[in-house]
């Protein structure tokens, strides 16, 4: 009876997935931003096509949203660090994670969480930039998990009660630039970098929240990135970190270093790495280039295990690996290089949107696209689905690229006559793409 009742928990467990479709951590099935192949979403919209809903925002954020079970989770904040001019109390900071219904995206809950104090000011280069909702939540199917920097880690099951929380730290990077690394989930565990709030990686136990491992190291700082689970044999799964200078591979069941390799000349680590068929790939801009990395082995492995590297940069945004070819997208232009040794496919500047009926409210002046030292300021990350590219840029105009080895852009779309400011990267479920605002949660799917 074992086998036939284990059998019958895996057969549970696919239908769950399958029919669910669920996008359930950051840029989806393990952080690669490709939808199932029988993904079909709308590849033109406009505020007046194509918007199965919008649904009204407490406050701005860049993180994404994730889709559980019919449902979808975003985070927010409000109080304080809405308007750069007069940021307001810093005691009156709060985070809040809102629950929608898929179909309608009428509001089911929403909760809120006081910031622990002192919190990074709203001043700067970075915080500003992107404010204090950053780390895209993940779910098991039956709890969601949101990280909100200093203020720990909660808990929360589909209905919106509180499970447990827990702190990871409430250190500040040495810019004070705040912290965006989101948390994954592997076996019984909810993985969380915590590089700014205490320089390390942490373990806790999904069902109470315990600290099962911590791993300290100086090396974590200056990281924003994700990591990623990539399976090296049916016995060994390594967890993957882009960190300044270097790749690390870790065992996810306690932290503990496998290898590392050398990489990028990068003194932070902004974006996050993406893996296919046992390689991962990783692209930075700060100092700039590009690897291709088969994971496995220990200790050292930069000579052994490269397979190629470049002089591609990418700032903020994670690449996308698709049909043999790694795309990304920097300061408005698409780039695609071969998945296999990094050579230039295409790059092509992306058309800019008619935004001649922009509309600002009375008292408001549109920002246009905010810009720091690197340039334009895009978070987001593209993502796939049935053969076509999709990516949002910060005024929310948003393109779509026939997958291949030549520049082909199907459309260019607005989602939005408003002046509002996008830098979560989509969700993809069930026919329908979900992308956020800093005011609204918006649905892209056929009429």
């Amino acid at each position: 009876m074992r086998p036939m009742a284990g059998l019958l928990a895996l057969l549970v467990s696919l239908l769950s997935v399958v029919s669910h479709a669920d996008w359930r951590r950051f840029r989806g099935p393990n952080g690669s931003g490709v939808a199932g192949e029988s993904s079909s979403i709308p590849t033109e919209w406009s505020p007046h096509q194509n918007i199965a809903w919008k649904a009204e925002l407490p406050g701005p954020g860049v993180s994404s949203p994730i889709v559980v079970n019919q449902r979808v989770f975003v985070t927010c904040y409000s109080g304080y660090g809405i308007d750069r001019e007069n940021p307001g109390n810093l005691d009156d900071l709060r985070r809040h994670l809102l629950c929608f219904d898929l179909a309608s995206g009428t509001l089911q809950w929403q909760r809120t969480v006081e910031a622990v104090q002192p919190e990074d000011p709203f001043s700067g280069a970075g915080v500003p930039s992107h404010g204090y909702a950053s780390h895209t939540p993940v779910s098991d199917g039956q709890r969601v998990y949101a990280f909100f920097g200093k203020s720990g880690v909660h808990a929360f099951d589909l209905q919106g009660d509180a499970v447990w929380q827990a702190s990871v730290g409430t250190e500040s990077d040495e810019h004070r630039w705040g912290s965006s690394s989101s948390p994954i989930l592997f076996a019984d565990l909810v993985i969380v970098t915590a590089s700014a709030e205490s320089r390390a990686l942490v373990g806790l136990d999904q069902a109470t929240g315990r600290q099962v491992w911590k791993q300290e190291a100086s090396g974590l700082a200056n990281v924003w990135g994700t990591p990623l689970l990539v399976q090296v044999d049916p016995q060994r799964t390594d967890l993957v970190l882009g960190v300044p200078y270097e790749l690390w591979g870790l065992n996810p069941r306690n932290g503990k270093l496998r290898w590392f390799s050398e990489a990028m000349e990068t003194d932070q680590y902004s974006s996050s790495i993406v893996a296919k068929d046992g390689v991962v790939f990783g692209i930075e801009g700060r100092g700039g280039g590009s690897i291709a990395l088969r994971v496995g082995g220990t200790d050292d492995i930069s000579e052994k295990n490269r397979l190629w590297s470049g002089n591609d940069s990418s700032r903020f945004g994670t690449p996308l690996v698709y049909q043999g070819r790694v795309y990304f997208f920097s300061n408005g232009v698409a780039n695609a290089i071969a998945a296999s040794d990094g050579r230039e496919l295409f790059k092509g500047r992306l058309p800019a949107a008619d935004r001649s009926d922009l509309e600002v409210a009375p008292g408001q002046q549109s920002r246009g696209r905010r810009r720091g030292r690197s340039g334009s300021i895009d978070f987001s990350s593209p993502v796939a689905a049935h053969g076509h590219v999709y990516y949002f840029q910060e005024d929310g105009t948003g393109y779509v690229l026939r997958a291949g080895d030549t520049f082909d852009v199907v459309s260019v779309n607005r989602t939005t006559k408003a002046a509002e400011h996008f830098g979560g990267t989509p969700a993809i479920s069930d026919g329908r793409m979900l992308v956020r605002s800093d005011k609204h949660l918006y649905c892209i799917a056929a009429e």
